[in-house]
């Protein structure tokens, strides 16, 4: 193909300015992405110069379109991925928001005192032959050295309540405080890798970061290792599968309307299967 001077298309890829001082000339160039937008403007141009007595061959021509939808594909398939992952943040950030009102563990340093004990605790891989709790106050300062049980050295996760004392039994200030855990592995040549972890109960959530508010302090989503519902549901649930299970099996008389309302539903019920 022969393209002319008068009929030359230049395309730009890039600008340049130039500064003058003292005789000596500097220039700055910019580096220019080729878009689709000016793939198709540089294909047009291509159509426009060729010399009419030698078109250009329709093979390479049809090379360049092949590659300027691929183009256009790969561009289209960038802006779905972005929107993908935007859809699956907002999901997850959606999502979070059943956790108000749960009990979360997480592994995290740092805890804050207000007033009531905090579930404190510590994660190990394997088996070890003790485990050092240190609570730490803003200034560095160990107010607190708790030391695992025996029964306590296992691998897995073990908490323990911390009251808010320091070492002589002294409530401590309201505030932040943080967990130094030192761990040693049983046997000879052996490692074990231990990491704290707190637990509490979830009282916000901040869409806009992803961080989740806990009475024990601040944890990203992404710390999160477990979910269960709150000591006191669970310890409610627990007693009144006791209170049922006594009742049925003692055979106590109920003493109040609502009790003698259940006890008859229980003895039809009963009754009805023994029946069929």
């Amino acid at each position: 193909m022969t393209i002319t001077p008068a009929d030359t298309y230049t395309f730009p890829t890039s600008k340049a300015t130039s500064t003058s001082t003292t005789g000596t000339s500097t220039v700055a160039k910019k580096d220019t992405v080729m878009g689709k937008d000016d793939f198709l403007s540089l294909l047009v141009a291509q159509l426009k110069n060729q010399d009419p007595l030698e078109p250009e061959d329709p093979t390479a021509f049809t090379a360049q379109l092949a590659q300027f939808s691929s183009l256009e594909q790969l561009a289209n398939l960038n802006t779905t991925m972005e929107g993908l992952t935007t859809a699956q943040a907002n999901s997850a950030r959606l999502s979070s928001l059943s956790l108000i009102g749960k009990d979360i563990t997480y592994n995290g340093s740092t805890v804050t005192l207000e007033g009531k004990p905090v579930e404190i605790g510590y994660q190990l891989d394997g088996t070890a032959s003790s485990v050092t709790l240190s609570i730490q106050d803003a200034n560095g300062k160990t107010v607190r050295t708790i030391q695992a049980a025996d029964t306590e050295l296992k691998a897995g996760n073990h908490f323990i309540s911390w009251d808010g004392k320091d070492q002589e039994g002294n409530l401590l200030a309201n505030g932040k405080y943080t967990l130094v855990l030192q761990a040693s592995a049983a046997g000879e040549g052996a490692s074990i890798a231990a990491a704290p972890l707190v637990r509490s109960v979830v009282t916000g959530i901040d869409l806009s970061s992803g961080i989740i508010t806990t009475r024990a302090g601040e944890v990203l989503f992404k710390n999160i290792i477990g979910v269960m519902e709150p000591n006191s549901n669970t310890l409610a649930a627990a007693t009144l599968t006791n209170t049922t299970n006594t009742t049925t099996t003692t055979g106590t008389t109920p003493t109040t309307s609502n009790e003698q309302t259940a006890q008859r539903i229980i003895d039809e019920y009963i009754l009805r299967l023994r029946q069929h």
